[in-house]
């Protein structure tokens, strides 16, 4: 083929204005770059590619490149095709007539958008780009921006039922149609295309996946209980008085967390002494009693911070292409750090560890990931790394990784809570959640598609807030039913944290600059519910080894722990259309209740027999409508599966 030089592992091609490089990228994976202008250069971002030998065919106008089941396709036209175990599975789409026009470039303002068209293919699901409350759990028919903000969090990867996975490596804003006439990736200010194709099924694609973005750490044992959360708590003594309430209730708390506004100033990491006076003692208590404290850092800083000065004249703050660079309102303007910057890392950590973590904290959370900025601007920022609409997805990877690098000079494994993550955000410690929900059936219903949808993507640490973030009145029937739903499938989560903004009844108790709403404890929704909520904590502490197991298993192999039907089960049709069920590790399915009234749940049982948690009765394969009151779930377990003891 014309303009191809072929040499061992690498195939480059030039035409006007592009030159496209294919190359090997891990086990069943190639990679696919084209660069506008016909000049190559080495970018990454956070992708590992790994070493792998691939065959190389030239045969007419087509060039070949062969890595395990995946094979790329090149013609002289430029048009590329992809194949999985030997069937074509993605092939590009001209924009214009005869045969011409692959891939779109368009230079404006200085900046470079570029985008590329796949044909779309009858019958084939995608699931993945992190989570969206869109409702949707296949996600073929939709579009959706590339971009972060609070509730979404954007994974640019998809898994393809036709048994494949495509990495769109590009930290761009940008979007991506997954539509009925076509499949298209677009980025708005970027150099180069750049995408990965990994031919196999889900367990083969997600191995792959971790090997090359990164294998997260084994959760440590804290992690894995259940976590108590409210918007806020006022003061040291409001925080110790709730952990020790669940130790005289014999109530397993693995963790509590302090939220905002803890702080002097946005931008201090520090408790304010004024209402946490002994914050080493108040850890020394928690341990004692066995519960972890993990505290509160938003990305923020004011002008008022004792750090301003010295971070603005430093280079470690988010500068702007025009305007002033307060791009958050939150009490006044606000800055905000620019983790990209290895130096900000440093230094804000520094910070971290002598005001928390040296005084017995253990761990983060990192709020206002995205980052949040107002208005959502991207192309206004511009950080140490590059501008904002180019790198604006990677803003949340370089936020865990300040505490990843921070805690390994501890010789210490984090588990960073952050809103936002991105590609290789799992190797940090990241645990991600979906930002500031509803507390509605509705959202509980959206919450379990996106939580399946953000487990393909290579992060197998997830969690929501625990009767959705605002909205939530504890006093109302609604409410109440709604908690103990939302409580079910909480335990059947990653993580098990509780946490939400409840509609304050009376005044604020104390002069406090943001008060707290109502009490969000398990005995804060009645008496019944404090008896079902219990019993579901309880559980979820029996449940901990097999968890454990499995967070092992997603360590090693890059296998989720909650998970689609398909993952477990990619020969059979219909579990590619099961948006409200799951596997929980390899032995339980869940299947959470998400309406309001509803006791009955129909639920689809793959190969193999089931036994049904509450019931203890065997069911067979198909289709089976199931009977859950207010103080019972769905679950069943893998018949012989020792983790069915824990339901007792």
């Amino acid at each position: 083929m014309r303009n191809t030089i072929i040499e061992k592992n690498r195939i480059t091609f030039t035409r006007a204005n592009e030159l496209v490089r294919i190359t090997p990228c891990g086990k069943n994976a190639l990679r696919f770059e084209a660069f506008p202008g016909g000049r190559a250069y080495d970018e990454n971002f956070t992708l590992m590619p790994r070493e792998a030998n691939a065959e190389i065919e030239e045969r007419g106008y087509c060039v070949f490149m062969e890595n395990g089941s995946a094979k790329l396709q090149l013609e002289e036209s430029g048009k590329v095709t992809a194949y999985s175990g030997g069937r074509a599975v993605l092939e590009e789409m001209p924009e214009l007539a005869f045969n011409s026009g692959y891939r779109h470039y368009e230079r404006k303002n200085g900046s470079l958008s570029a985008r590329i068209t796949f044909k779309s293919r009858e019958g084939e699901h995608f699931y993945g780009l992190g989570h969206e409350a869109s409702g949707k759990f296949d996600l073929k028919g939709c579009s959706f921006d590339l971009r972060h903000v609070n509730a979404k969090c954007t994974i640019p990867f998809v898994y393809s039922s036709l048994g494949y996975g495509f990495i769109w490596n590009n930290p761009a804003v940008g979007t991506v149609e997954l539509s009925e006439n076509r499949t298209r990736w677009s980025a708005g200010s970027t150099g180069k295309i750049d995408f990965v194709f990994i031919a196999g099924n889900p367990m083969e694609v997600s191995e792959t996946l971790a090997d090359i973005t990164g294998h997260a750490p084994v959760m440590p044992h804290w992690a894995t209980g259940f976590w108590q959360s409210r918007l806020r708590y006022e003061t040291q003594e409001d925080l110790l008085e709730v952990a020790r309430r669940y130790k005289e209730e014999n109530i397993p708390l693995s963790v509590i967390i302090c939220d905002y506004f803890h702080w002097t100033e946005q931008g201090d990491y520090k408790f304010d002494p004024r209402y946490w006076p002994d914050v080493k003692a108040m850890t020394d208590e928690l341990h004692a009693m066995g519960t972890k404290l993990v505290v509160s850092m938003w990305p923020t800083i004011n002008e008022k911070s004792e750090n301003y000065s010295f971070m603005r004249d430093n280079n470690m703050l988010i500068k702007t292409q025009s305007g002033s660079d307060r791009v958050f309102d939150f009490y006044g303007p606000q800055a905000e750090i620019d983790v990209t910057n290895p130096a900000t890392r440093k230094f804000v950590f520094s910070k971290l560890r002598e005001n928390y973590l040296d005084r017995g904290v253990d761990g983060l959370w990192f709020d206002e990931a995205e980052p949040e900025i107002h208005p959502e601007d991207f192309h206004n920022l511009i950080f140490h790394i590059g501008k904002g609409d180019e790198y604006g997805l990677i803003y949340p990877y370089y936020y865990s990784k300040m505490a990843y690098d921070g805690f390994a000079e501890m010789g210490e494994t984090p588990v960073v809570l952050t809103r936002a993550a991105y590609l290789g955000s799992q190797q940090f410690g990241a645990l991600v959640w979906s930002g500031d929900i509803p507390s509605t059936f509705e959202s509980l219903a959206a919450q379990v598609k996106a939580g399946l949808n953000m487990s393909v993507c290579g992060i197998p640490w997830w969690n929501t807030d625990i009767g959705g973030f605002w909205g939530g009145d504890t006093e109302s029937d609604e409410f109440r039913e709604l908690i103990v739903r939302w409580f079910q499938y909480g335990v059947f989560s990653p993580v098990m944290r509780l946490h939400g903004n409840r509609n304050r009844h009376g005044e604020k108790k104390r002069d406090v600059k943001e008060p707290s709403g109502d009490p969000n404890e398990i005995w804060s929704f009645g008496e019944r519910n404090f008896a079902v909520l219990k019993d579901l904590v309880l559980l979820r502490e029996r449940l901990r080894p097999y968890i454990e197991k499995h967070m092992e298993i997603a360590a090693e192999k890059g296998y989720p722990v909650m998970r689609p039907m398909f993952f477990d089960y990619p020969g059979d049709e219909i579990c590619y259309t099961l948006g409200e069920q799951y596997m929980f590790g390899s032995d339980i399915l869940f299947a959470p209740v998400v309406n309001r009234g509803q006791t009955l749940k129909d639920v689809y049982l793959s190969a193999g027999e089931w036994v049904h948690t509450g019931t203890k009765e065997t069911y067979a394969p198909g289709w089976h409508t199931v009977k859950a009151e207010i103080d019972s779930f769905v679950a069943f377990v893998r018949k012989g599966a020792k983790v069915l003891d824990c339901f007792a």
